[in-house]
């Protein structure tokens, strides 16, 4: 299981690493899928790539979950075949909807549905190019994976494990009474390894995570994934607090400080007003939806003022929007409304896509609190 030096890959092959991580903020260990492309093994011992994103069915799919799916595709579109962990069991030690694995397993179908929608309805099984679903308790059923569990728990100090907490969302010092909280780096780290992947794909929350596994590959002598880390969106109310799924009731969550894939314009539009915006400060999370949204999906950004206060103006470029703000060309609020309308068009597919699942909506919204 060893990793082997990879060895010179030509223009096509480099062209096709740059088409399946462009829109990633970080790459880590991009030589094992240098190796694969090339000819060499891969983690399951053939020549095929095999990408996971696990993800806890927590709640509402925020705006993220976009990001996410814009680099699974550019996974499938290039042969890889995706695997999309529902980690169940990973959201009952993280105390997600009490520990009721009825609700998480109705969030579970709902995450799935939801990147169908976004996604389009892509293939789906087990070969290239297409998206599997899988259930942690599936995986968990194996009596190997609770072997990797102890081997990547084995000889890892409690305070190295403390620091991947905020994976969980949880600060280091909140769990010394939750035993169970230490092993969720662990059963992160073996589920890489069960499922056989060489492309470990997050959110740059996700990072601390991922360099434990590739910690714990390195002592085993264990193939290290390569690792992909997509950018993270600041929350509506202010930079430093990550965007996030809105879990149920009695969550510390904020529904008002995310974008939730099924909101209505009404409630985008409402949302963005009230969103954090200072003139010459581009941490913002409406020029971050700008940059990695929008212009990206679909290919400008429109600003439609008041008559009487200006023209209407399309922007193709991101920092040319976020500059024309700065200077007082566009006024905040038409920022921010623009930015709604971009939004609202992004999300119109998904709101299609759901509008013949209203039992599935019903439930969602019922256990998250939601309307």
């Amino acid at each position: 299981m060893s990793e082997g030096i990879p060895p010179e890959i030509d223009q096509d092959s480099r062209d096709r690493i740059e088409r399946m991580f462009s829109g990633c903020q970080e790459v880590v260990g991009i030589n094992h899928v240098e190796t694969v492309i090339s000819g060499g093994v891969s983690h399951s011992g053939d020549t095929e790539l095999v990408a996971y994103v696990g993800l806890e069915p927590s709640g509402k799919a925020h705006l993220g979950w976009i990001i996410l799916a814009d680099t699974i595709r550019n996974l499938i579109d290039e042969g890889v075949h995706v695997i999309i962990l529902l980690a169940d069991w990973h959201a009952w030690v993280n105390d997600k909807f009490g520990r009721d694995m009825e609700k998480i397993s109705i969030a579970s179908e709902y995450m799935s549905e939801m990147f169908r929608a976004i996604l389009g309805n892509p293939k789906e099984g087990n070969g290239k190019g297409e998206i599997q679903f899988v259930k942690a308790s599936e995986v968990m059923d194996s009596g190997k994976y609770w072997e990797t569990v102890l081997r990547c728990s084995k000889n890892m100090s409690l305070s190295r494990v403390r620091r991947t907490f905020s994976i969980m969302g949880r600060d280091e010092d909140s769990s010394d009474h939750d035993l169970a909280a230490f092993y969720y780096p662990a059963l992160q780290a073996a589920d890489i390894f069960e499922l056989s992947v060489d492309i470990a794909l997050g959110g740059m929350d996700q990072r601390k995570a991922h360099m434990y596994m590739r910690e714990v590959a390195e002592k085993n002598h264990w193939i290290k994934p390569t690792c992909i880390h997509t950018p993270m969106l600041s929350g509506l109310k202010g930079p430093g607090k990550r965007m996030d799924s809105f879990d149920h009731k009695m969550s510390k969550s904020d529904p008002g400080n995310a974008i939730l894939l099924d909101d209505s314009r009404e409630s985008i539009r409402a949302k963005m007003r009230k969103a954090f915006l200072e003139v010459g400060n581009e941490n913002s999370a409406v020029f971050e939806i700008c940059r990695n949204v929008i212009i990206p999906k679909i290919g400008k950004i429109t600003v439609s003022p008041d008559p009487k206060y200006g023209d209407a103006s399309e922007w193709e470029d991101a920092q040319s929007f976020i500059d024309a703000v700065t200077d007082g060309s566009i006024h905040p609020l038409d920022a921010k409304m623009a930015v709604a309308d971009g939004l609202s068009e992004v999300l119109s597919p998904i709101s299609e896509y759901f509008s013949g699942k209203k039992e599935l909506l019903d439930a969602i919204n019922n256990i998250t609190g939601s309307n």
